[in-house]
């Protein structure tokens, strides 16, 4: 069985080595990434891929810190701190990852 938290941390540690490539590479091809319940913000891999990437270039020194991390089944949330940069103010955000297998098909953002 996959250690699916430990997937999600993984890919926490790839968003703040601003690697979209390793990142998507935990990720079913038809992956996405969405608001809470709400509209698909980036769709498939490639998909997810350009949009971290273009937002990489935007915000160069952006990092998220896990504060908490929970897995359940096929699921994991993980409650962080996102830091677009060293002037910004810093927001909170609960992103629940849903699996199939070991690779992440679905991240939603409650913010």
């Amino acid at each position: 069985m996959a250690d699916r938290l430990a997937i999600a941390q993984e890919m926490i540690a790839h968003y703040n080595a601003q690697d979209a490539d390793a990142y998507v590479e935990l990720m079913t091809e038809d992956a996405c990434e969405a608001s809470y319940r709400g509209a698909v913000l980036r769709d498939g891999r490639e998909g997810v891929r350009s949009g971290l990437k273009a937002m990489f270039a935007e915000f160069p020194q952006n990092r998220a810190e896990i504060l908490k991390g929970y897995e359940l089944g096929e699921y994991v949330v993980l409650h962080e701190t996102v830091s677009r940069s060293a002037e910004a103010v810093p927001f909170e955000v609960m992103s629940i990852y849903s699996f199939e297998g070991d690779k992440c098909s679905r991240v939603e953002f409650v913010r």
